[in-house]
């Protein structure tokens, strides 16, 4: 009986180790934004950029679990935008360069708090700065459409 509890104990805590990881999205994230703009105006598409703390972060999580890993998003988002992510993790390794970058991006456009999305229309303007909203998918391409 021991063993039985002890092993539910252990198989819970893996779990429950598992499910604060995040959802793994199969979205396709650059991580340069001049690049990913570039491309946008090529493709008349807008740029969705995510500003996140993706292994610490409560709200940033809960945003890739609820949006971010979902076939409503994806679909959106194949079709209509590119998509960079800037991280600002406590325990993934990261260069010197990219923690840089990724500061002077946060810095040039106010980013206070994490998550924190800004979207740009296929001209390169900004068009909305928001971050996680409550809804789904669905509510959250809705937000985006919107204000393109």
């Amino acid at each position: 009986m021991k063993k039985l509890a002890l092993s539910l104990i252990v198989l819970t805590a893996i779990l429950i180790g598992c499910s604060k990881s995040g959802a793994k999205d199969n979205l396709n994230w650059q991580d340069n934004l001049e690049t990913a703009l570039q491309k946008a105006k090529q493709e008349n598409k807008a740029v969705l950029v995510n500003f996140t703390g993706s292994d610490w972060c409560i709200w940033c999580q809960r945003l890739s679990n609820e949006v971010f890993s979902k076939d409503e998003f994806k679909d959106y988002a194949d079709e209509n935008l590119i998509l960079v992510r800037l991280d600002f993790p406590k325990n993934i390794e990261q260069s010197n360069e990219t923690k840089m970058y990724n500061s002077q991006l946060a810095q040039r456009y106010n980013v206070q708090g994490f998550p924190t999305i800004l979207l740009f229309n296929s001209q390169g303007q900004m068009v909305l700065q928001t971050g996680y909203l409550p809804g789904g998918p669905v509510s959250y391409v809705n937000h985006l459409k919107n204000k393109l």
